[in-house]
């Protein structure tokens, strides 16, 4: 039997140490059963309805990150500062998120409260810090991974609005115990051995790679923790990646960035729509904030689900990825990663390590669309990334990406074959839309048909033609054109 190491992490401003915790036992299973904080609840056990949300601080940290705590790993808290929703009122005051659902009758039925409430804690704390005003719109954005079946949403973002108003019960004290308690995280440095691996460096992880090619990776939990949870598997042992500083960052060069798969996907959006900026609904979209901030960009990519968002966008984007084993490394186009469905070419003792992405020329067109049954926090039926090189109204290259339509993300390698020359876009996008439809033969699943997914295609091209043209369209993500539809 391999060893458990005993799990250390920071909690009311205190050290704990527990022992014998298993390797796949999910942080809410710890909070509700070992430390018996009910108050976190258990609703999906799939990440989707936030009623299990908790709040983390790395050591040396101030920014507090709203997790699922349903999907996440006891173990990946490691050195960590957990905070439940007890813990708002610890010293019998309510904190302001607390005291703003009161205040605006937040609360219905109540189940949801709790995680509602942590979303809120961290958006009070992290903007406080930095003097930011919460306004209705960051508050959709941090809440848009929880859901009210009460259907009181409005109550719940005014609270998250007037929460700033109220005064804040400060807690020096425990603060003095956490610093404290983090010198002691510090002293005791854990070597990675035994049934969860947990390295810091790139080279740590490699050589465990190769040791224990047997080990489930894990980067997030977001997936993996449905496994667990909906499929009953287990795993004897864990190598966690989401420690490794190396590929924690997101470095930039001359003609493209390289994200490191650690790199959450909050961050990681954050990055790309810093180039892209049309990316930014759809980089909102993507997942509720508590899935992106504990879900990677590389462990998306790995999974390799072909209802994944990030790789049709990337397969677009003409993305290439890094491959490491602790004797060397291979690079590839991301498409070249898949072999089917849920499977890749990624070998028992390599690591994905970096999604390397091109910066976008001065001539790049590219568009990203997001079709699924509910707007906010949901996977999508189909999503469909088009990047073009335009000029004027002719499109001299086109690189297409589709999720939702076959066993893997795919490039539309046959439509981008219609564009082999620089060809005028106002004759080519009906034979576009026809060859797209042609091209893939979708399933039907609980998400959507084959035929309301191959209607999709031809829609969205329809959307890429209209958005070529600078047609004003009225959608969800646009208020104003909204509210000139109703006037």
């Amino acid at each position: 039997m391999m060893h458990i190491k005993p799990l250390r992490f920071l909690h009311r401003g205190q050290l704990l140490r527990l022992e014998n915790v298993p390797p796949t036992r999910t942080l809410l299973q710890l909070i509700r059963e070992d430390l018996h904080l009910c108050g976190t609840k258990e609703g999906c056990n799939e990440g989707d309805c936030g009623a299990c949300v908790v709040t983390l601080r790395e050591p040396g940290s101030s920014e507090f990150k709203a997790v699922n705590s349903c999907i996440r790993f006891a173990h990946s808290i490691e050195g960590m500062e957990l905070t439940t929703v007890e813990d708002l009122s610890a010293d019998g005051a309510l904190h302001p998120a607390q005291e703003a659902m009161v205040q605006c009758h937040g609360s219905q039925c109540g189940f949801c409260t709790p995680g509602f409430v942590m979303s809120m804690f961290a958006l009070h704390e992290n903007f406080s810090a930095t003097g930011q005003k919460v306004d209705r719109v960051c508050a959709q954005v941090a809440l848009s991974g929880n859901l009210c079946r009460c259907t009181g949403y409005r109550p719940i973002l005014d609270a998250a609005v007037q929460m700033q108003s109220l005064s804040k019960s400060e807690l020096p004290a425990q603060e003095i115990r956490r610093l404290t308690a983090e010198k002691a995280l510090k002293i005791d440095q854990k070597t990675s051995s035994g049934s969860y691996l947990l390295p810091t460096t790139l080279a740590e992880l490699l050589e465990l790679r190769s040791a224990h090619p047997q080990a489930q990776i894990v980067a997030g939990c977001t997936d993996v923790g449905l496994w667990v949870n909906k499929g009953h598997q287990q795993f004897a042992q864990v190598l966690d990646v989401t420690r490794v500083a190396e590929l924690r960052r997101i470095e930039r060069y001359p003609h493209h960035i390289a994200i490191g798969a650690a790199v959450s996907l909050h961050e990681a959006y954050a990055a790309l729509v810093q180039d892209r900026p049309q990316l930014r609904t759809f980089a909102e979209r993507f997942a509720g904030l508590p899935v992106r901030n504990s879900g990677t960009f590389g462990g998306n990519v790995a999974n390799g689900s072909p209802i994944g968002d990030s790789m049709p966008l990337l397969i677009a984007l003409k993305a290439n990825v890094v491959l490491m084993r602790a004797r060397g490394h291979r690079e590839m186009p991301l498409e070249k990663l898949y072999t089917g469905y849920r499977q890749n070419v990624i070998a028992k003792d390599e690591v994905l390590a970096w999604i390397k992405v091109p910066l976008p020329t001065a001539t790049e067109f590219s568009r990203i669309y997001k079709i699924s049954k509910r707007y906010d926090d949901d996977i999508s039926a189909v999503c469909l990334a088009i990047s073009a090189q335009r000029s004027g109204d002719e499109i001299k290259a086109l690189s297409i990406g589709v999720g939702g339509v076959a066993a893997t993300p795919a490039r539309a390698i046959k439509t981008e074959a219609l564009c082999a020359d620089s060809m005028r876009a106002s004759g080519l996008f009906d034979a576009l839309k026809i060859s797209l439809q042609a091209e893939f033969q979708p399933i039907s699943d609980m998400r959507a048909s084959s035929a309301y997914r191959r209607e999709l295609l031809g829609a969205l091209m329809d959307r890429f033609a209209s958005d070529w043209r600078g047609e004003k369209l009225v959608s969800l993500e646009s208020w104003d054109s909204l509210e000139e539809v109703l006037a």
